[in-house]
């Protein structure tokens, strides 16, 4: 049986994430129809592309393939009346909130989703793949990445884990969930 393989990718860099703010439906910072496809032979052969459906995930996955597929699990955090909000801001204004928030995975003070929701839905979306073989590229963000990756590791703390733009992590089921991180060998690229 041929194994699932799960490559997890963080959309590019926003305003947002350079002015520290949480997120809205913002584009990418960069000039991605200029770099449209100059990703797509990242892959051997080409993975089932699929991304959420902000504009900032849209965007990334066109670097890798046109006409990826929208899955809504791989849709950001809902942080409610937080977003657009610059974390310096709220640490100055509501600095237990936010503090709060950060401690209590099941705390949404924000009107939104908790962790804890946000780590149930992508772990339900894991299940669904458990029995997709084949390679599927999911551009996604940073919280659904740290979410997948706390499933994975069963519970290690997600606020451990920092994921950069346009970052990858691989993931790999065959009988159960296991974290991957490929190398540089030029070989594996072909």
């Amino acid at each position: 049986m041929q194994a699932t393989r799960l490559t997890l990718i963080c959309h590019a860099r926003t305003v947002a994430q350079k002015l520290a703010r949480f997120p809205l439906d913002e584009p990418l910072e960069m000039d991605w129809q200029a770099l449209r496809l100059s990703r797509c032979k990242q892959f051997k052969g080409a993975p089932r592309l699929v991304c959420g459906p902000e504009l900032r995930t849209r965007q990334t996955a066109e670097l890798f393939g046109s006409a990826p597929e929208i899955v809504d699990a791989l849709r950001d955090c809902d942080f409610g009346r937080w977003g657009g909000v610059r974390i310096g801001e709220l640490q100055k204004t509501a600095a237990l909130v936010l503090q709060d928030w950060l401690d209590d995975p099941a705390s949404a003070p924000h009107g939104g989703e908790s962790r804890v929701q946000l780590e149930e839905r992508v772990g339900a979306w894991l299940t669904t793949l458990q029995s997709t073989p084949g390679h599927i590229a999911a551009v996604t963000h940073p919280f659904v990445i740290r979410a997948a990756l706390t499933q994975v590791l069963q519970g290690a703390a997600s606020s451990l884990i920092d994921v950069e733009p346009l970052s990858a992590v691989e993931l790999r089921f065959h009988g159960c969930w296991r974290l991957r991180l490929p190398g540089t060998d030029p070989e594996d690229l072909l």
